[in-house]
């Protein structure tokens, strides 16, 4: 869920008018707004149009602005809430919610590749690259939310950071961010794409094994014993597919089938287009946003996983410094550049962070807040990668078998991998129409100046979207490389 906050900033708009079926749990009345309101946010509309948000000399004046009592503070992701009582263009959001919004917005898929990171760079090397990175996104974080207070002479209390980017690098900063804010949204929805096929592949497989009363053993390299761990990566260098052997008094032609139709990369990418391309084509995803909670459930889910499976497992460690045996990585490998490139990613938040810290109650406690909640997001990638490197099988497997989604490394009639697959799926196909809602809204007001111009104009970049993502689930499904 981390992604698609981090587009907020674009939306920089004053307190306005929200119709009454995108306001949610305000209060009991049936009559949200009053009409007198409605009629200002079209004054409002109308002084944003003539200038740039960064421009402050056409700002809406006092007049204009709906009474105390009947602002609504509106979020791209569908919700608005009414604003009791707000001084100086804050909210009353305390330090802990501040820091869990922000740890629940930089988790995302990223911790699914953070144990084959830490394989790619070496264990020794991978946890102390956590912690430089961590640190090193945080200064730049930081830097981020002085940058703003450092402008003189200028109100920038409604600034965000493109309107930052624009007053110090020009519309070179301006149009750079925005570069840089699409490419981190469609390449979440490309690593989106390829894991949703992934998980409704394995539960799919699932759930008709379990009808059909169907044993089926991988084969692939693998542990014994109620806790089996394997090596998909072990029969060829390629992602696996179907790769199983059937056990069963049923028919065989029909689980051939079903083999045939319910393939990880050459069918199931193409199945969930009937499903989300249509949803990516609506106005306002507003009800998929009421399932944001379902990311900090998910992420809660596969730390307790993690510890399961750890403490069934045991730890398996050798330290092997620079030199490589038959089940053992060493400390430090020439590969982690691998592993940066995927926290580059893990730890990104700098673009929404204006956004998310403007809501603090206590302004003065911002760094301090933002030092917490990245500690926090880093302590629950090295948890993660740590546990399920050092809980690796080795041997009888080597560590080379880690995956870059570590769910993969437990067999399809996982039930505990199941759930949890089952879980990011749905949290996953919710998302989804956000972060193209986001992205559509962030290239096609910048071109169009509205961010639905027509159905044509959404359709045609949606399937834009949507081929980049089929493409590369069924071509090439490494999300570590995709992310990195």
């Amino acid at each position: 869920l981390r992604v698609f906050f981090s587009s907020l900033f674009f939306l920089s708009f004053r307190p306005f008018h929200v119709e009454p079926t995108n306001i949610v749990s305000v209060n009991d009345d049936m009559q949200r707004v009053t009409d007198e309101a409605s009629a200002m946010n079209k004054r409002i509309h109308y002084y944003s149009r003539l200038t740039s948000p960064a421009d402050r000399a056409l700002i809406a004046p006092d007049h204009v602005l709906p009474a105390p009592d009947e602002i609504y503070v509106y979020s791209p992701l569908g919700t608005a809430f009414k604003v009791d009582s707000c001084t100086d263009g804050y909210g009353k959001n305390s330090s802990l919610v501040t820091i869990f919004m922000i740890w629940n917005t930089m988790m995302g898929t990223s911790i699914l590749s953070i144990p084959w990171g830490i394989k790619q760079a070496g264990f020794t090397s991978g946890i102390i690259l956590i912690l430089l990175m961590g640190i090193l996104t945080l200064y730049c974080c930081y830097r981020v939310v002085k940058s703003r207070q450092m402008i003189p002479l200028t109100d920038t209390s409604n600034w965000e950071f493109p309107d930052v980017c624009k007053y110090y690098f020009g519309s070179f900063g301006q149009w750079s961010s925005l570069l840089f804010s699409m490419v981190s949204l469609v390449g979440a929805m490309v690593v989106y794409w390829v894991l949703m096929s992934n998980f409704l592949f394995n539960t799919g497989k699932f759930i008709y094994n379990f009808v059909h009363d169907i044993n089926v053993t991988d084969i692939v390299p693998g542990t014994n014993g109620s806790n089996k761990v394997i090596c998909p990566s072990a029969a060829s260098d390629h992602p696996p597919q179907n790769r199983s052997v059937m056990f069963s008094s049923g028919n065989r032609t029909g689980f051939e089938l079903f083999e045939e139709w319910w393939d990880k990369s050459k069918t199931v990418p193409f199945y969930l287009i009937a499903v989300l391309l249509p949803l990516l084509n609506l106005k306002s995803p507003s009800f998929f946003a009421k399932f944001n909670v379902l990311g900090t459930v998910s992420v809660v889910y596969l730390v307790f996983l993690v510890t399961v499976k750890a403490a069934h497992l045991g730890i398996h460690l050798e330290f092997n410094w620079f030199t490589e045996n038959e089940f053992f990585v060493p400390e430090f490998r020439i590969l982690f550049p691998q592993l940066t490139g995927v926290l580059t990613l893990a730890f990104f938040i700098h673009n929404c962070v204006i956004t998310l810290l403007q809501n603090n109650r206590n302004q003065e406690n911002n760094v301090r807040d933002l030092s917490i909640a990245y500690f926090l997001v880093g302590l629950t990638y090295l948890y993660v990668g740590v546990i399920i490197f050092a809980s690796f099988p080795s041997p009888p497997l080597s560590k080379e078998c880690i995956e870059q989604n570590f769910l993969d490394n437990f067999p399809s009639d996982d039930i505990m991998s199941f759930v949890a697959r089952i879980f990011l799926l749905f949290q996953m196909m919710t998302v989804y129409p956000l972060l193209g809602y986001l992205a559509r809204v962030q290239l096609l007001r910048q071109f169009f100046g509205n961010a639905y111009p027509s159905l044509f104009h959404v359709f045609v970049l949606n399937v834009a979207i949507v081929g980049a993502g089929v493409a590369m689930a069924r071509f090439y499904p490494n999300i570590g490389g995709i992310i990195r």
